[in-house]
């Protein structure tokens, strides 16, 4: 009886100084330097057309947890829906998304901010097997903060030639 409790008061004290041990802990730094702030242009509800001004679907793009990441929250006007999670990885600095659909499809990208637009890449795999390189680039267009381009092209071989996969003018509701 006397060992168990032994036992019992041993790892309580070893709960109560590991517990200490992690408050004591410092604070990761907050997500308030330049580098988390690059995407915010994208933050907003929007509606989105295509070039030939027919209807895309709507994206609300928020921040969330504690302002150090961006969801993206996509509805198609066919109604297909996805979401994606975007962070700047401060460890690797570059920015980081995954998108999953409704489809099951899954997209991560990883890039940085080029010459004012947000330019992320990344491979995926085509039905036969193939490589498929992805760039989608998010860019203001012109000085306005309520229009953004978000131009997707897709590679197939090696990045030779590129071809448009989706090209929506996001324009900012209330804007």
């Amino acid at each position: 009886m006397h060992v168990a409790r032994a036992a019992c008061g041993a790892i309580v004290f070893t709960l109560a100084v590991a517990g200490g041990a992690e408050a004591q802990q410092p604070q990761p730094p907050d997500c308030s330097a330049a580098e988390h702030r690059q995407f915010d242009f994208w933050v907003g509800t929007w509606d989105v057309t295509l070039p030939n001004g027919n209807r895309a679907g709507e994206n609300r793009i928020s921040l969330i947890l504690k302002d150090c990441v961006l969801l993206e929250e996509w509805t198609g006007a066919g109604g297909m829906s996805g979401k994606s999670y975007n962070i700047w990885d401060r460890t690797r600095q570059v920015w980081h998304q995954t998108w999953v659909s409704d489809a099951g499809a899954l997209l991560q990208l990883e890039g940085k901010l080029l010459d004012g637009a947000m330019v992320l890449e990344g491979n995926t795999l085509g039905a036969n097997g193939a490589t498929i390189m992805n760039r989608v680039t998010w860019s203001q267009v012109g000085t306005s903060p309520d229009r953004v381009r978000q131009y997707w092209q897709q590679s197939s071989d090696g990045g030779a030639t590129w071809s448009a996969a989706f090209d929506g003018l996001y324009t900012k509701r209330g804007g």
